[in-house]
């Protein structure tokens, strides 16, 4: 007797998306897929998240700019609660500090919108392997943060110096670490405020990194 062929596992699915005619475009692509299941779908996180333990799905589909709770807020709540569900979020935003947001917040991916049906349900397919999908724009704005900005003001001493003081070391400990006077580390400082044109370590250094110098 030849036993049934293995039934493949659903994957099942939310979807918070404040868009009527989005949310339920999704609702139906998603559907379309037969491995796919859409449990619930929500305009809101708050919805989302009320229901979570009942719903438990394998992955979120989400957009961030949401009424109410914003999305990044979100998935930090809904991680928080489910840690082994997967979100992927899909947005308009495509720019980098959204992105880090909601990649540091816990979402396993970031597509935008304009990615077309069959990169969305790739992208989910993905999650579902472990992988962690994103548009080529967005892949290039990840890459880019990993690496310095090689038009820097600031000489490769400065450079030190400014990354030792986002640290949190004093001048003192600075000195002690390059082998050098209190007196020139502030001099390196002084330069470090006027190349940046700030007037704080606090502003020097979140200027520093936005510029990607550190």
């Amino acid at each position: 007797m030849t036993n049934p062929p293995a039934m493949t596992q659903e994957t099942k699915i939310t979807i918070i998306e404040d868009n009527d005619v989005v949310r339920d475009g999704f609702a139906l692509l998603i559907s379309s897929v037969s491995q796919h299941r859409v449990v619930n779908t929500y305009e809101s996180c708050e919805g989302a998240i009320k229901n979570l333990a009942y719903d438990c799905p394998d992955i979120i589909l989400m957009d961030l700019e949401l009424p109410g709770m914003h999305g990044v807020e979100g998935i930090r709540r809904i991680k928080k609660l489910l840690p082994e569900v997967n979100i992927l979020v899909i947005s308009v935003h495509a720019n980098s500090e959204l992105v880090f947001q909601a990649l540091c917040a816990g979402a396993s991916g970031y597509i935008t919108k304009n990615a077309g049906h069959s990169k969305i349900l790739d992208a989910i397919t993905e999650v579902k392997k472990g992988g962690a999908p994103m548009s080529s724009q967005i892949a290039r704005m990840v890459v880019q943060s990993f690496q310095k900005n090689t038009n820097s003001p600031l000489t490769s001493r400065e450079t030190e110096v400014l990354e030792l003081l986002a640290k949190g070391k004093s001048y003192s400990a600075i000195a002690n670490d390059l082998f050098v006077h209190k007196e020139t580390i502030k001099s390196h400082i002084k330069n470090i405020y006027g190349k940046l044109q700030v007037n704080s370590k606090a502003d020097a250094i979140e200027k520093a990194i936005k510029q990607r110098l550190i």
